[in-house]
């Protein structure tokens, strides 16, 4: 029997070396690169008219790849299909067994909640066919979309800005954010005042402090004159201690991570954005090279609405904990979380695929923005399956003249989880007071010091992407898969800007979105948009059509599309310009924010009469090595981002790299690490430092010539990045063509001359 050839197909090379290790020979692993087809970006590549019938064509620029994979499909017995386990990998899935022609027979579907060996092995000893309800329910998605965008898209354009997209999801996001700066706006504070009381026992020592609780029953000081008349109650009388209540409080683990819950306590914690978060995920659930290891994928996959822990996982945790902490810490059987209805539960929560791969363990092998991540969902995971936290509490009421004053006080008597995780928050803890006297019902006390403080009601608080994902999540706007995504796009269509870490929308934004309201109100309605959700996920069961789901929505939606139009025409919506503290030195009149072809800059509102124009910056993490000022990130007149002092010329200092939070530990200067995506570990740029990194050794790339090919090795000429290579190119093609140009103009013109 002759040796079999089976060709396994994955998303990413990371993902491909992993799984071919754990395969082994007779198997041959490639990766897609994402999408190998697509709808064409030049049209909406849609026939509405024809029952939505989708335009695929071939992605630009993969040809190459495309036939690389078909040729090696021809020579398999069986082409595995391994992308990753949701919709968007059901449908790449089947894309690529279109694209390359494989029968029903030969190309076989796998899927990996999480990439370990036994997994791995187990999934392609078990494959299936393709889902195709799944791949429906991508295709309505994906086609819902395109018509939303490419049809509203172009009346943004006529009516407010060239260049501007509307979009199914985004537009909802963009109006929570809208919807909170209008409340706050809108928001009117009410005052109330706070009464604290020092109060020392009679007889005893020992002081306390009590806060106004009611007369007697619960009751909020209004304004100063109350709390005048209850100081002047209590002045000069004794307080008793009239109820004293001790009680356990136990407090348990928070539930494993979803892709919602990972995206919000990254941000709180970590600092990284959604987008950020979900790309150090993908990193870890695809493989890492791990010393002593090999590539090992570290956690399960991380788009996941549900709360489910296999038995298997759960077990392994017991084990670790009992054998690190002891059997108390053990929660003492399997924890198991409900998850929320209307969760869509295909796989497991993220947890580590090896819990006894402690962060610490594989440190060295990781970059600092993947350990701090691995850290973060192994950590969580122990926890869920710990001993709840005990907590000894107590309560005293003492009263004085018909007020009530309380004093509260919470310690800690068994740290259970907590000595492994304890969950983040995006409001104040629990206020656990100071420690109290041990006291009895009757004692009595007399104060010392009466202190009032004036409050105001707050408007609530602007999200930040932590929480807008969570509302998100709340409201059933989007599905795992796109929160980060979402929160990216509003960001980088300018509708949305980070103020202080938090989101607020600028004018157009706010055009766009009133604009979106009051002509297409069902798009932009949360309502709509998350009954939508429902129904993609019924065509994902089976219960729905999705060409049926298309045409019930654009009934409606054409309409909306065509009164617009009628109702607009002749209309330019203006956005109002962003004013910014920044002075004009010409002309004295505060900046304002402009977009231009390079994205946003500072003009002055006196043109054409003033012309003056700044880049607009943005601070950046870490000191400039030259003088210790701050960064900046600035743009060259080609586009492209470079790192420079905020001293400007004075300092002189400029870089490709990229400043972080970091310092070296060796000088303590900040470290650096490569632009652009991928596992970037930090560097030293210090030549005096014993950490330092040379230039030729950063990873970036170096065009090779005839001259110095042989030297390229010991050559010490820095090392030309990407962009910077390819702009030099284009200047020069372009500077070759003009060249020609000019040379066949002048031999055209002799050979008239000699004729």
């Amino acid at each position: 029997m002759g040796k079999t050839n089976n060709l396994v197909i994955v998303e990413s090379p990371s993902k491909a070396k992993t799984i071919g290790q754990y395969l082994g020979p007779g198997y041959t692993v490639k990766a897609s690169m994402g999408h190998l087809r697509d709808l064409p970006k030049s049209k909406m590549g849609v026939d509405i008219e024809h029952n939505f019938a989708p335009q695929y064509i071939p992605v630009r620029g993969k040809e190459a790849l495309i036939k690389e994979l078909k040729a090696d499909a021809a020579k398999a017995d069986t082409v595995y299909l391994a992308t990753d386990p949701d919709r968007e990998g059901e449908a790449i899935s089947w894309h690529l067994k279109e694209l390359l022609g494989l029968s029903d027979d030969k190309a076989q579907r796998v899927t990996f909640n999480e990439i370990t060996k036994k997994v791995v092995k187990d999934s392609i000893q078990h494959p299936r066919d393709i889902d195709y309800d799944l791949v429906d329910a991508q295709q309505a998605r994906r086609i819902l979309d395109r018509i939303v965008g490419y049809e509203l898209s172009p009346l943004l354009w006529k009516k407010v800005r060239r260049g501007l997209s509307a979009g199914r999801v985004q537009s909802v996001a963009t109006r929570l954010v809208v919807d909170r700066e209008n409340e706050i706006r809108a928001f009117q504070p009410k005052e109330y005042w706070s009464l604290d009381v020092t109060l020392n026992r009679v007889g005893k020592s020992g002081s306390f402090v009590a806060h106004y609780y009611g007369s007697p029953k619960k009751r909020e000081l209004e304004n100063e004159e109350q709390t005048n008349a209850v100081i002047a109650d209590i002045t000069g009388k004794e307080f008793t201690v009239t109820d004293v209540k001790k009680a356990e409080k136990k407090r348990s683990s928070a539930p494993p991570f979803t892709t919602s819950t990972l995206q919000q306590e990254a941000s709180r914690k970590l600092g990284f954005t959604p987008k950020k978060t979900m790309m150090v995920a993908q990193q870890l659930y695809e493989g890492v090279e791990i010393a002593g290891e090999g590539t090992t994928g570290l956690i399960t996959y991380m788009r996941t609405d549900s709360l489910r822990l296999s038995d298997e996982a759960m077990d392994a945790a017991a084990d670790f904990i009992r054998a690190r902490y002891g059997k108390d810490y053990y929660y003492g059987s399997h924890h198991v979380f409900k998850t929320k209805s209307g969760a869509q539960d295909a796989h497991e929560a993220i947890r580590p695929s090896h819990v006894e791969l402690e962060p610490e363990r594989v440190r060295s092998s990781l970059t600092t923005d993947q350990y701090k991540l691995y850290k973060l969902i192994w950590s969580r995971f122990l926890a869920t399956q710990m001993a709840n936290a005990i907590f000894d509490t107590v309560s005293i009421d003492t009263e004085c003249a018909g007020h009530v004053f309380r004093a509260s006080h919470q310690s800690m008597r068994f740290p259970g989880f907590i000595a492994v995780y304890e969950e983040g928050r995006d409001d104040d803890g629990e206020a656990v007071g100071s420690p109290l006297p041990d006291l009895t019902a009757g004692d009595k006390a007399v104060s010392v010091k009466q202190e009032k403080a004036q409050h105001f009601t707050q408007p609530p608080a602007r999200y930040t992407e932590a929480t807008l994902v969570k509302a998100m999540e709340e409201k059933g706007v989007g599905r795992p898969s796109t929160y980060a995504a979402t929160v990216s796009t509003i960001q980088d269509r300018e509708y949305v800007n980070k103020q202080d870490k938090r989101l607020a929308p600028t004018p157009l934004g706010e055009i766009v979105t009133g604009l979106m309201v009051e002509r297409f109100n069902d798009i932009i309605d949360v309502e709509f948009t998350a009954n939508m959700e429902s129904r993609l996920d019924a065509v994902e069961e089976g219960k729905q059509q999705w060409q049926s789901l298309l045409a019930e929505f654009y009934d409606g939606f054409s309409k909306e599309l065509k009164d617009a139009e009628e109702a607009l025409e002749g209309v330019r919506l203006k956005v109002p310009e962003e004013e910014t503290d920044e002075v004009c030195e010409l002309c004295g009149r505060k900046m304002v924010i402009k977009t231009g072809r390079f994205g946003r800059f500072l003009a002055c509102p006196g043109f054409p009469e003033c012309r003056n124009t700044k880049p607009l910056v943005e601070h950046m993490p870490g000191r400039c090595p030259k003088c210790g000022s701050g960064m900046l990130k600035r743009k060259s007149k080609k586009g492209y981002a470079y790192y420079a002092c905020e001293k400007g010329a004075e300092c002189g200092f400029m870089t490709w790299d990229v400043p972080t939070a970091e310092d070296c530990p060796e000088c303590g200067q900040t470290l650096f690490k490569k632009a652009g995506k991928g596992r970037n570990k930090p560097f030293c740029i210090n030549e005096n430092c014993s950490k330092f990194l040379p230039e030729d050794q950063r990873g970036y790339y170096k065009k090779k010539t005839a001259e110095n090919a042989e030297t390229a090795e010991s050559t010490e000429e820095p090392e030309e990045k990407p962009k910077k290579t390819a702009a030099k190119k284009a200047a020069k093609t372009a500077a070759k063509k003009t060249s020609t140009k000019k040379t066949t103009t002048k031999k055209s013109t002799t050979k008239k001359k000699e004729a």
